[in-house]
């Protein structure tokens, strides 16, 4: 079927002779003598276009336009007219018609029109579509989350979601800063612009740069052609900037001209283009302490801050562990072809016990690897990793006193390091896993104080 088509005309003759051509074209005609008949049929129905007259008794094609285009927005609407009154098809088009078509019709024209205004309102209809499944993806409620913290991030998110404020959002990785600023986006005005996401760690700076801005033609060796940065592809919508406290100084300074500009420049550009997008960021560092140390900029923070809020850890939220881990099993169900059930009640415990250094995303990957391993109903501890198992000792069963004169806190995060480093032989994962933290995370901790593997762990050549 080529769409669905609604004839409105009070000329009986009419009616019939548009049906018989768009039936013979494959379309699914309905018909109507009037505007207030057109009206109750598409209350009832789904048409892709009504084609109706501009003058007829009682409502007219003008006053069925404005109450389809409030009704049903994604119809379009086609208005036929005389050539004495093509001023007021005009008009229409203005109050929101797709086209209009003069009598007497030529048949090319009515299918080509036709063709084209069932196309955009199928598109339309699929876009609305999406929106909705994306807000009902990303809404608050969608995201689990009873733990009282992620109630109160819940309530800030709906209180802002009407906004265009920027958003910075704090948390360690795998906490789920991403999916927060999707719930900020399509719970928004601008939900149906696009969302553009990049990781501002995983980028270097000269690269990160034309991937932002975008870049001119001839602007480096290999810019062969205009590329268009993730701002101007992002206009009007949002654009989340992840990890934003390992963006570099002189990138920072670009960024905060973009928040009070409103405008970007190419690299290798003489001209500024104006953007409208709104900036969510996030980081898993603590900027008040990258101020003092100079390393990110306190104006750019002060502009990001303008609403913030820190995702917690999995470790503070564990009453969430057994509904995300149900949420998990379900989707490595359906892509597995399993009906696992759940998990035992001691894998369960080994869960709720673990410390999960990599959170929410440690904790699928744990899921998915059961689900796919596992042979039984129930997911039992045999299915889970290893390290989920390893009870980690506790800090209060360790033989150490707090000295009267205090420590130096910096100090003795430095030696754990060291030492778990050593212990591991230099290995970056085994040490994590000695520290009960993300492979990431270590690798931060030890750049911040310049631990360097070569140099400290370097294994010793002829005994020395």
């Amino acid at each position: 079927m080529e769409g669905t088509v609604l004839i409105v005309d009070d000329e009986k003759g009419q009616r019939e002779i548009l049906k018989m051509i768009l039936e013979s074209e494959g379309y699914d005609v309905g018909v109507a003598s009037g505007g207030r008949e057109a009206l109750s049929a598409i209350q009832k129905n789904n048409f892709d276009l009504v084609l109706s007259d501009l003058k007829m008794p009682g409502m007219g094609g003008d006053e069925l336009l404005k109450l389809v285009i409030r009704e049903k927005p994604s119809v379009s609407v086609v208005i036929i007219t005389a050539h004495g009154t093509i001023d007021s098809a005009v008009d229409a088009i203005r109050q929101g018609a797709f086209d209009y078509l003069t009598k007497p019709l030529d048949r090319e024209k009515l299918l080509s029109v036709t063709k084209r205004a069932v196309e955009k309102s199928r598109l339309m209809s699929e876009n609305a579509m999406l929106k909705l499944q994306l807000e009902k993806q990303f809404r608050p409620e969608g995201i689990i989350g009873s733990d009282s913290k992620m109630r109160e991030i819940f309530r800030i998110i709906k209180k802002v979601s009407g906004s265009s404020a920027t958003v910075l959002i704090y948390g360690e990785s795998g906490t789920g800063k991403e999916l927060i600023a999707k719930a900020l986006h399509y719970t928004s005005s601008r939900a149906a612009k696009p969302f553009m996401a990049i990781n501002c760690a995983a980028i270097p700076e000269t690269l990160l740069e034309t991937e932002l801005f975008g870049y001119e033609k001839g602007a480096f060796s290999g810019a062969y052609a205009k590329n268009t940065g993730l701002f101007e592809a992002a206009d009007e919508g949002t654009i989340f900037l992840d990890e934003i406290g390992d963006m570099s100084m002189s990138l920072q300074a670009k960024l905060l001209r973009v928040i009070q500009e409103r405008e970007i420049r190419r690299v290798g550009g003489s001209s500024n283009i104006k953007v409208n997008v709104r900036i969510i960021a996030a980081t898993n560092k603590d900027l008040d302490s990258e101020i003092k140390r100079g390393s990110f900029r306190e104006d750019l923070f002060y502009r990001l801050n303008v609403i913030a809020f820190k995702l917690p850890p999995l470790r503070d939220r564990r009453s969430d562990i057994p509904e995300l881990a149900a949420s998990f099993l379900k989707r490595y169900n359906d892509s597995f072809g399993k009906k696992i059930k759940g998990l035992s009640d001691e894998a369960m415990n080994m869960l709720m016990n673990y410390g999960w250094p990599g959170n929410v995303r440690q904790l699928e990957a744990v899921i998915e690897r059961a689900a796919l391993l596992n042979e039984s109903e129930l997911i039992g501890v045999e299915s889970l990793p290893m390290e989920i198992m390893t009870k980690p000792v506790a800090l209060s069963s360790m033989d150490f006193e707090l000295p009267e004169d205090g420590v130096s806190f910096e100090e003795f995060e430095k030696e754990m390091l060291v030492k778990a480093m050593v212990k591991a032989g230099g290995v970056l994962g085994k040490a994590a896993n000695l520290l009960g933290m993300s492979y990431r995370t270590l690798q931060y901790r030890l750049n911040k104080f310049g631990i360097v593997k070569e140099s400290y762990f370097t294994p010793k050549k002829n005994g020395l």
